[in-house]
């Protein structure tokens, strides 16, 4: 989603900002002649003075991360209501800081896994809320987020247990240029230097790693998701029953403090038994073939412990579920702080045991236990198979209860699409890692090659990173499908293009192409659902036959196929090694963009972009996901149209563009139902019905925009066929006209005109408000709310000042 602007918001106190306090609003007033204009950007951000169109503004209310602002004009503007009968009073919210302004952000980039996980817990169809499905469906999403937890931690142990301390630290050969390692070297025959003990000084990698984890999630709430809604007037939707209200409107939707907290505690308490699994597999295999002692006693003991505490994470996940009718202030703090505390004394108990003297023990190629990287990926399939079952479950039932929508993308199955990309992408990350660093320890051979002191990471992700390319092929083709497609629409709609405009603007060939080709193009973000469907088909096919190879054979696949035929074989060994770089390459890709925006404010602009998408969903599945931006932003505004409306009596229009939309829908979901009625919503490049309706049908489906518009003022959608983001909301408003205005012609000129005499740019999904379509319905929208709130459902809801 594109923005209309590509500078950062200006400081509060900038030396074009005069400071002023909140404006003194004064004693309500009674005329109802005042009215107010909300501005929301869209992603990416902008300026308040752009915002504006005024170099002078004011902080109204807000901090430096997200504020309202006014020109400097109009601070006053409630004590003389009288000066704005014909215009009025104009406000910008800006959030883009949210996302995009701290350099740290950048770090965010490695929990992509995460967050696209939790976006496959709202994406499931649109049954009823009172639908037994849905609690099957949220926690097979919940364990699968789990499951990544533990695909992140065990990969951490294999870089720093297996790959550092195991394989490496135990070969002269290997540790010869590296004297970082000397002092767990056996031939130095150090204090640390046995194969217990060099892998517990190894295990605080992976402890930092996931405290890391633990502390920006708990950082990150206060920081973003702490805020509470406005209280509520009785007598409004309070009345209706939670399971009938559509679900952006429950006051507790945009504040999860304790699931969050539950999920935080469950989670670092899964990470960190994970670390002590790694310590204990090697130890336990050892006592276990040479017997004598308790030491064997003592491994069981401990092994049955985290086992025990394990399946307690597991059930507390499975047992959270979101409390969204009003916000849970309740806080779970002996659970919060005993199970990651139980998980860290399971930790020491490992520690202690695995590093305990074993004169004998002089390890091996991999450290045992590796094998663990297939019973993951096993499980996580057969969760998405779950998920796949019970999302056609829910999308079977949503059209038995009429709710079905047919343009829910993959016919309500994206949720499981959409995990199992998760999946993917926590496998390709984690594996890149190993391969990269495996490669990089092992320096001039190949690990797991004759002559190479290290056998290298695991099989299976040899086996993942050499179905990598096949992969890649089938985006390939798709772009080319994708190539082909924009071409036959272009040449199919280049004819009709000149009949949009007037008569005696002359057409030119090559800008009607180019007309043409901006639609066609646009139009590609319909198909996306396809696309998502195949790729998530093929990677499920192939990381089953990746497990099946690794499990069967046992060796990567070049050395297993080395008794095949020569074209089998130089494909397969082309394959692992082109696959391996292109899974370190996407990690080192991830690790310059990460840098280049902690330096770059533009990069980090571009990056919040996906951030913006991304994140707008709370953290209900992963609580190491990036914050959630919505749970501050969505209540900032609600505190804003409430109180000033109940302050002033007033009327009020939102205006969003592009994600700024999805804000303001969100925001006047949350109003009381007497105060929803006196605003009304200008969207434009909106994805509110082409985008969020399609992927998350439970919240943004018909059915809940349809309830929106009923109980709001009214409605104006505008949109253009060259928005690849925006488009209609297809609603039909009381009078029988369309919500949608448009398309809009883009460009507004098709030639030279005496009004502009210089071709016109085809502006997409960006500024709107040149299109003069945008003046009227902005005034008509401000003409429309009156001193009473409009009739609904066959009467008339009085307020005060009618």
């Amino acid at each position: 989603m594109d923005t209309a602007s590509s500078t950062e918001p200006a400081a509060p106190d900038g030396p074009d900002t005069p400071q002023a306090g909140p404006p003194q609003e004064g004693p309500p007033q009674k005329t109802g002649q005042l009215a107010l204009e909300l501005l929301v950007h869209g992603v990416g951000g902008t300026t308040p003075e752009r915002m504006l169109g005024d170099p002078r503004t004011v902080l109204v209310t807000g901090d430096d991360t997200a504020a309202v602002y006014r020109r400097a004009d109009d601070a006053d503007a409630e004590q003389r209501p009288e000066d704005y009968r014909a215009e009025p009073v104009r406000e910008a919210y800006c959030w883009c800081n949210l996302t995009s302004g701290n350099g740290a952000r950048a770090l965010w980039l490695v929990l992509l896994p995460f967050m696209v996980a939790n976006l496959a817990h709202w994406m499931r169809p649109a049954a009823p809320a009172a639908h037994r499905g849905h609690r099957v469906y949220d926690v097979l999403v919940r364990v699968l987020a789990l499951s990544l937890t533990v695909l992140l931690a065990a990969a951490v142990c294999e870089v720093a247990l297996d790959l550092t301390a195991w394989q490496c630290a135990g070969s002269a050969a290997c540790v010869a240029d590296k004297s970082w390692l000397g002092f767990l070297s056996p031939d130095q025959g150090g204090a640390w230097s046995g194969p217990g003990r060099r892998i517990v000084v190894a295990a605080v990698v992976p402890l930092l790693v996931v405290g890391f984890l633990w502390w920006l999630s708990q950082r990150t709430w206060s920081a973003y998701e702490s805020a509470s809604p406005p209280p509520r007037r009785p007598g409004t939707s309070r009345d209706v029953p939670p399971e009938q209200r559509p679900a952006l409107t429950h006051r507790g939707f945009w504040y999860g403090r304790r699931v969050v907290a539950r999920l935080r505690a469950a989670h670092t308490a899964a990470g960190v038994l994970t670390i002590a699994a790694a310590l204990l597999v090697g130890a336990v295999d050892h006592d276990t073939r040479t017997g004598g002692g308790p030491l064997p006693a003592v491994g069981r003991v401990l092994s049955a412990l985290v086992a025990l505490l394990g399946a307690l994470t597991v059930w507390i996940v499975c047992r959270t579920a979101r409390c969204e009718a009003e916000p849970d202030e309740h806080r779970d703090r002996f659970l919060v702080k005993a199970l990651p505390f139980g998980a860290l004394v399971a930790l020491v108990l490992s520690a202690v045991y695995t590093a305990w003297s074993r004169p004998g023990w002089a390890g091996g190629d991999r450290l045992p236990g590796t094998g663990a990287f297939g019973g993951i990926a096993v499980f996580q399939s057969l969760l998405v198979l779950g998920l796949l079952g019970t999302a056609c479950f829910l999308q079977h039932a949503a059209t038995r209860h009429g709710r079905g929508d047919g343009r829910a993308a993959l016919k309500g199955m994206h949720g499981a699409a959409v995990a199992l990309l998760a999946c993917a992408l926590g496998g390709a990350l984690t594996g890149g890692m190993a391969q990269r660093l495996g490669d990089w320890l092992d320096r001039g051979a190949v690990p797991g090659r004759p002559g190479s002191p290290m056998a290298g990471p695991p099989v299976l992700l040899s086996w993942q990173a050499s179905v990598l390319p096949v992969l890649l092929v089938v985006v390939a083709a798709f772009a080319v499908l994708a190539g082909i497609q924009v071409t036959l629409v272009r040449r199919r709609i280049t004819s009709d293009i000149a009949g949009g405009y007037d008569a005696q603007e002359r057409p030119d060939e090559e800008r009607t192409r180019r007309i043409a080709g901006t639609i066609a193009r646009a139009g590609l973000t319909d198909s996306a659902p396809v696309l998502v469907g195949a790729v998530c088909l093929v990677t499920l096919v192939l990381g089953a036959g990746a497990v099946a190879g690794a499990w069967l054979t046992d060796r990567a696949p070049g050395r297993a196929t080395e008794n095949a035929p020569l074209l089998v074989h130089s494909a397969a060994a082309t394959a692992e090694a082109l696959g391996s770089w292109l899974m370190g390459a996407g990690v080192l890709v991830l690790a310059i963009m990460g840098w280049r925006a902690y330096r770059d404010r533009s990069t980090r602009r571009t990056i919040g972009i996906l951030w913006d998408v991304g994140t707008f969903w709370p953290r209900a599945a992963h609580p190491f996901a990036p914050p959630c931006y919505a749970e501050r932003a969505v209540p900032d505004l609600t505190w804003r149209m409430a109180t000033w409306t109940e302050n002033n009596d007033g009327r009020l229009v939102i205006s969003g563009h592009s994600q700024g939309s999805v804000l303001a829908a969100a925001a006047v979901w949350q109003l009381d139902l007497v105060t929803r009625s006196r605003v009304a919503l200008l969207t434009y490049g909106s994805p509110l019905e082409r985008l969020y309706g399609r992927w998350f049908p439970a919240c943004f489906g018909p059915e809940a925009l349809t309830g929106l518009h009923r109980e709001m003022d009214d409605w104006r959608n505008l949109w253009r066929l060259t928005d690849p983001i925006g488009g209609p909301v297809r609603l039909t408003r009381e009078d029988g006209a369309a919500v949608d205005l448009g398309p809009l012609r883009d460009p507004l000129t098709f030639g030279r005109t005496l009004q502009y005499p210089l071709p016109a740019q085809i502006l997409g999904h960006g500024d709107y408000q040149s299109d003069p379509v945008f003046e009227e319905a902005r005034a008509e929208l401000i003409a429309r709310l009156g001193a009473c709130v409009p009739r609904r459902h066959g009467k008339e809801l009085p307020r005060q000042g009618c």
